[in-house]
């Protein structure tokens, strides 16, 4: 257990840095709230990352699962952030797909009456995406 700190970083800081969340916060939350894996166990936030090392996150977008290629301790560009990790997540099934299409039903107090125009136009644009 004696490797440089060169070769190892917490797990809510890669996190950031490969932009799976936005905030170290939100990404702390997850991995409190039992939504981030690594190598298969619940990862808590202070847990550290190698290289070669499976992570499994549940974003809003959905389940992903990641190896660790490189370390990064500070929030990346887009480009930069992608290099850190590489995306073995499974391709979703025509039944996920159908799913995500549809989303979910609105869902409405009973007695709530008729939507009103602007309710109608906001779940109009939660339906496109």
């Amino acid at each position: 257990m004696n490797e440089p700190a060169e070769d190892r970083v917490r797990v809510d800081r890669w996190l950031l840095a490969a932009r799976v969340y936005k905030t170290r916060s939100l990404c702390a939350e997850a991995c409190a709230g039992g939504k981030v894996e690594l190598n298969g166990h619940p990862a808590t936030a202070h847990k550290l990352v190698r290289i070669g090392d499976r992570v499994d996150v549940s974003t809003v977008a959905g389940r992903r699962q990641l190896v660790v290629r490189a370390l990064g301790l500070r929030r990346l560009s887009a480009p930069d952030a992608r290099e850190l990790y590489e995306d073995v997540t499974p391709p979703p099934t025509a039944e996920e797909l159908e799913r995500r299409r549809y989303g979910m039903p609105e869902f409405r107090d009973p007695g709530a009456g008729r939507p009103t125009k602007r309710d109608r136009r906001e779940m109009q644009r939660l339906r496109r995406g």
